[in-house]
């Protein structure tokens, strides 16, 4: 961990994410002011809304760090829906830091770079799930939490002014369906370690009540699906493997 002095900041600035659904690209920037090193978490798009009649996709601006591509230390992927690595080959041209990402998302991240003719071309560091590892003044400890979609990670984010939990996409459910269950251990280690700040992103969680679990929709479908005759068709995201592996178990049951 870097040492710390009088002057140091710990920044986190959101240029895209904070308060809208996709298009996450979130900095955090650690050292004296306008000497500050750099980490960028997530580099995502969004889709078109219907506002802008023609633009399908769109993705955050990275001005703001481009002008500073001295001090970007590395890019780091929680995990791999397009709203948090999709923009990653349209835009590394630009910023061409180091990618830190675990097994699964790496693989999806070559597959789109290979596609964008970039393959070979980008540093990609393949880090372990619930590893440690360093990205510049940033000392980062990968918490496993469940999604629909395998290795979604959180990030302990230590630095001399404090520990950063930012959570990337998560929800707790006790049937995922694809990877384990979140590590709730690992979680509780971290509040007795001290947190000075969350940084959270969880679709509806300001909803009351719980949202239900992957293994019992596959209940659900399995059942609906049983009762039908001939072909099914069924629409998800194409990211949604949770969502994938449970229409094939439901189609198979």
């Amino acid at each position: 961990m870097a040492e710390n002095n009088m002057s140091d900041e710990l920044i986190f600035l959101p240029l895209g994410g904070a308060g809208e659904i996709g298009m996450n690209l979130n900095l955090y920037g650690f050292g004296p002011p306008d000497e500050e090193r750099w980490m960028m978490v997530d580099l995502g798009i969004t889709f078109g809304d219907g506002i802008l009649p023609g633009v399908d996709v769109m993705m955050p601006d990275p001005a703001f760090i481009e002008e500073r591509l001295d001090q970007l230390d590395g890019l780091v992927l929680t995990h791999a829906h397009e709203d948090h690595l999709g923009a990653v080959a349209h835009l590394w041209h630009r910023l061409k830091c180091p990618i830190y990402a675990t097994p699964f998302t790496a693989e999806i991240l070559h597959h789109k770079l290979e596609e964008a003719g970039l393959d070979g071309q980008v540093e990609v560091n393949i880090v372990p799930l619930k590893s440690k590892f360093s990205v510049g003044p940033f000392d980062l400890e990968l918490i496993t939490l469940t999604h629909s979609i395998p290795e979604p990670n959180a990030i302990a984010i230590r630095t001399p002014l404090g520990m950063v939990l930012h959570t990337g996409d998560w929800k707790f459910d006790p049937d995922p369906v694809v990877g384990g269950v979140s590590d709730e251990a690992a979680l509780e280690a971290l509040g007795d370690e001290g947190t000075l700040a969350i940084i959270c992103d969880s679709t509806n969680v300001f909803s009351p009540g719980s949202s239900g679990s992957e293994g019992d929709l596959l209940t659900s479908l399995t059942d609906i699906i049983g009762k039908l005759e001939g072909r099914v068709l069924v629409s998800s995201f194409a990211s949604n493997v949770a969502r994938m592996e449970t229409i094939a178990a439901a189609a198979a049951a």
